[in-house]
C-alpha cells in the first residue's frame, strides 16, 4: 500500500511539473532596418507543424510552448531566424532583409514555389539583377542577363520594339514571341496599334521581378500560348509599414555611336571624274554634304518617377507616377509617356482572405521618323546640297526628269525631305487592371480558392500626313492622309483551387486545378485618302473577337526536399479553329533529384547540385488570323471590275480554305544539371536535348 501511494505521488508531481512547464509565448516581430512591425510572419515550433502567423501589428501568441523549444520565424524577403525559449516568454524578434531569401520564392503559372523545388527550366531576376541606366522599355532590363534568352533590339528609336526569343525561333510561320503575363494577366501578343512595344505601358521603375519559363515542363500550364516560352512580370507591391516616398529624376544624352563608312564628297567626285561618263560627270554638284550628319542629332531623354509605399487605413499600398520623354537620334523620333499605377493588398477574415488589387494606366504620344531616310543618307550623292532655292519641292533638292520636270522615277528621295515633309504620329491610352482573391477555406485550411479577374483595354489614334511638296514622280500628287483608330479589349477570368499538405513531415504535395477564360475583341478603322482619290475602298472597318477556353491542373510532390515530381496538363479550346479540331491537350512531366542534400554529399564543395529531366507538349496559334476555317472572299482590283452596261462593278471571289487547320504542337525533352559552388559565384548548366515542332496547318 505504501509503495502504491509513493507511485501515485510521483505521477502527480510529474504531471504537475509537465503542466507548469508549458507556457504561452507572446511577442512582436519587427523589421530590423525600419523598426516597423511585420505582419504575416510564420512562427513555427521547430520539428512540429504547430505555429501561426503574426497579425497586422506583428504580434503573435503561441500556446503550449516548453523551455528549450526552438521557434522558427520565416518571412518572404527576410532571413530565417531561430529563437530558443528559455525563461523569457515575452519576445521581441527582429528580422533582417535578405535578397537571397527573396530569390527562394519563384512565381510560376497559377502559383509560386521555392526556387530549390523547381523541376523545370526557370530563371528569376529581381531588381538587383536588372540592367542599370536609361531604361525606356521593360525588355531592356533583362537584356544579356538570362542564358538562352535573346533580346534583339529594333531600329534604335526611343521605346522601339525589341524581339525576345527564348531558346531560338519557336515557329516557322507563326509568331515566335513569348507570352507576357503581367501580375496574372496574359497579354495579347497582337500588340496595340500605334505602340512601338507591347510592354511600353509599364514603367520599368515599377517592376519587381522577371521570371522566365523556358521548357515545356514549366510552360505547359499556359497551354497554347506558351509555345515560345513565358515571361512572368510582377510589379512592386504595397507593404504594411510606415509611409515612405521616393522621387527620382534622370536626364540622358544620346549621341550617334558610329556612322556607315562612305565616300566623302571629294572622294566621290574624284571617283566619278576618273571612271564616269561625261553625262555622269556633268551631274556632280559642288557641295560637300554629309547626309548622315544631316539626319542624325544629339538627343535628350528625361525620366521622372515618384512612388509612395506604406499602409493606409491598415491596407498595404503602393502608388506611383512616371513621366518619360525621349528624343531619337534620328530627327523626328520622339516618345512621351505618362504612367500611373496603384497596388492594394488587404487581408480579411483573420488572414483567410487575401486580396491583390492592381491598376496601371498609360498615355503615350509617339512621333515616328521615316526609316527610309537612314538608307537614303548612306546612298545619296554627297556632292549635292540639301536645299535648292529653285526646287518645286519645298526648297529641297531632288533629281529631276528632264522630260517631265518631276523627280526622276528611279531616283532616291532627299533624306531630309523624308524627315521634314512626312508627319507620322499616334496616341495610345491603355488601362490594365486586375483583382485577385485568395481565400483559405475555413475548416479546410489546406485548400485555397483563387479567383483572378483582369481587364486590359486600349484606345489608339494615329495618322500619317505627307506634304504635297514631297519629291515624287507623280505630277498629280497633292499630299496624302491616312489615319486609323483601334479599340481592343482583353478580358481574363481564372478560377482555381490549390491544395497544399505535408504528410509525416516528409511528404509534401501541392495540387492545382482550375478553369481559365480569355477573350480578345478588336474594333479597327482606317482611312486612306489616296485610295479615295483612285475610286477604291478608302475606309476599312474590321471588328473581330476570339476566345480561349481552358482547363488546367498541376501536381507537385517532393520527398524530404530531395526528390521531386511534377505533372501538368492543360486543355485549350480556341475559336480560331474549326469546332471539330478546336480542343488541344498539352501534358508535361518532370522529375528532379537534389543530390547535394544526400548524406554522402555533406562535405562536398557544391552549394547546390540538382539533376532534372522533363518532357512536355505545347500548342501554338499565336499570329493565326481569326475565322480562317471559314470561307473568305477577296475583292477584285480596280483594273478587274465587271462591266454591266456602262458601269463597272467590283467582284468578289472565294478564297481557298484549309479544312485541316489544327494546332501547331511543339514537343520538348529537357535534361538539365543545376549546380552552384564557390558561394554561388558559379551557377547552373542546363541542356535541352530535343525540341521539335509538328506543324499541323498550312
Amino acid at each position: 500500500m505504501e509503495k502504491f501511494k509513493l507511485l501515485l505521488i510521483g505521477i502527480l508531481l510529474t504531471s504537475t511539473f509537465s503542466v507548469f512547464a508549458q507556457q504561452t509565448v507572446k511577442g512582436v516581430v519587427k523589421d530590423k532596418t525600419s523598426g516597423d512591425p511585420l505582419p504575416g510572419v510564420s512562427v513555427v515550433i521547430k520539428g512540429t507543424t504547430r505555429g501561426m502567423q503574426t497579425d497586422f501589428d506583428g504580434i503573435f501568441t503561441l500556446d503550449k510552448v516548453q523551455a528549450g523549444n526552438v521557434l522558427v520565424f520565416r518571412y518572404l524577403g527576410f532571413a530565417d531566424k531561430e529563437v530558443t525559449i528559455g525563461t523569457d516568454f515575452n519576445l521581441s524578434v527582429v528580422l533582417e532583409e535578405s535578397l537571397e531569401s527573396l530569390d527562394e520564392i519563384v512565381v510560376v503559372g497559377y502559383g509560386s514555389v521555392r526556387k530549390e523545388d523547381l523541376t523545370g527550366t526557370t530563371d528569376l531576376l529581381t531588381s538587383k539583377d536588372f540592367n542599370k541606366g536609361p531604361i525606356v522599355s521593360a525588355q531592356s532590363l533583362i537584356s544579356g542577363k538570362v542564358a538562352g534568352v535573346n533580346v534583339i533590339g529594333g531600329s534604335g528609336a526611343p521605346g522601339d520594339g525589341q524581339t525576345i526569343n527564348i531558346r531560338g525561333t519557336g515557329s516557322l510561320s507563326l509568331n515566335s514571341q513569348p507570352l507576357y503575363v503581367i501580375d496574372g494577366i496574359p497579354l495579347d501578343n497582337g500588340g496595340v496599334g500605334g505602340s512601338r512595344n507591347p510592354l511600353n505601358f509599364i514603367n520599368p521603375n515599377d517592376i519587381e521581378t522577371f521570371v522566365v519559363l523556358k521548357d515545356a515542363s514549366s510552360t505547359a500550364i499556359y497551354g497554347s500560348r506558351a509555345a515560345n516560352g513565358v515571361i512572368l512580370i510582377t510589379t512592386k507591391k504595397g507593404k504594411d509599414s510606415e509611409f515612405k516616398f521616393n522621387a527620382s529624376s534622370q536626364t540622358t544624352v544620346y549621341t550617334l555611336r558610329d556612322k556607315v563608312d562612305v565616300l566623302s564628297a571629294n572622294q566621290f567626285r574624284s571617283l566619278i571624274n576618273d571612271i564616269g561618263t561625261p553625262n555622269q560627270v556633268a551631274l556632280l554638284g559642288a557641295a560637300d554634304t554629309d547626309w548622315q550628319e544631316e539626319i542624325y542629332t544629339t538627343a535628350i531623354g528625361q525620366d521622372h518617377n515618384f512612388s509612395a509605399l506604406g499602409k493606409i487605413y491598415g491596407i498595404p499600398m503602393r502608388a506611383s507616377l512616371g513621366y518619360s520623354e525621349h528624343e531619337g537620334i534620328l530627327k523626328g523620333d520622339n516618345l512621351q509617356r505618362t504612367t500611373a499605377s496603384m497596388n492594394l493588398s488587404p487581408t480579411l477574415f483573420d488572414k483567410h482572405l487575401k486580396i491583390d488589387f492592381n491598376v496601371k494606366g498609360m498615355y503615350t504620344e509617339n512621333e515616328f521618323a521615316d526609316r527610309g531616310a537612314i538608307g537614303g543618307a548612306v546612298s545619296f550623292d554627297p556632292t549635292q546640297s540639301v536645299y535648292d532655292a529653285n526646287s518645286q519641292y519645298g526648297g529641297y533638292f531632288a533629281w529631276l526628269d528632264a522630260g517631265t520636270g518631276n523627280q526622276n522615277n528611279l531616283a532616291p528621295t532627299n533624306p531630309l525631305a523624308l524627315l521634314d515633309l512626312i508627319d507620322d504620329s499616334a496616341e495610345i491610352r491603355r488601362f490594365v487592371g486586375n483583382v485577385k482573391f485568395d481565400y483559405k477555406i475555413h475548416g479546410l485550411e489546406d485548400i485555397t480558392a483563387t479567383i483572378n479577374l483582369g481587364y486590359d483595354t486600349s484606345n489608339s489614334h494615329g495618322r500619317k500626313v505627307t506634304s504635297e511638296f514631297i519629291p515624287t514622280s507623280d505630277a498629280t500628287f497633292n499630299g496624302s492622309l491616312s489615319r486609323f483608330t483601334q479599340n481592343s479589349d482583353n478580358k481574363v477570368l481564372d478560377a482555381y483551387l490549390t491544395y497544399a499538405k505535408t504528410f509525416n513531415e516528409k511528404h509534401n504535395l501541392t495540387a492545382v486545378a482550375g478553369y481559365a477564360y480569355q477573350s480578345f475583341e478588336y474594333d479597327n478603322y482606317s482611312y486612306d485618302s489616296e485610295a479615295e482619290e483612285d475610286g477604291n475602298t478608302y475606309e476599312f472597318i474590321d471588328k473581330s473577337k476570339n476566345v480561349l477556353l481552358s482547363y488546367f491542373s498541376r501536381a507537385n510532390y517532393d520527398y524530404e526536399g530531395k526528390y521531386y515530381l511534377t505533372a501538368t496538363v492543360r486543355a485549350d479550346a480556341s475559336s480560331k479553329l474549326n469546332p471539330d479540331d478546336r480542343w488541344g491537350f498539352f501534358p508535361s512531366f518532370a522529375a528532379a533529384w537534389s543530390i547535394h542534400k544526400e548524406a554522402f554529399m555533406e562535405d562536398s564543395f557544391f552549394n547546390e547540385l540538382k539533376l532534372r529531366v522533363g518532357y512536355g507538349e505545347i500548342g501554338n496559334i499565336n499570329g493565326l488570323g481569326d475565322y480562317q476555317f471559314l470561307t473568305r472572299y477577296q475583292g477584285s482590283t480596280d483594273t478587274a471590275n465587271y462591266q454591266f452596261g456602262n458601269s463597272f462593278y467590283q467582284t468578289f471571289r472565294p478564297e481557298p480554305i484549309n479544312t485541316d487547320l489544327r494546332w501547331e504542337v511543339g514537343r520538348t525533352l529537357n535534361l538539365g544539371v543545376d549546380f552552384a559552388f564557390l558561394d554561388r559565384r558559379i551557377t547552373r548548366f542546363c541542356k535541352c536535348l530535343f525540341k521539335r515542332n509538328k506543324r499541323s496547318y498550312c
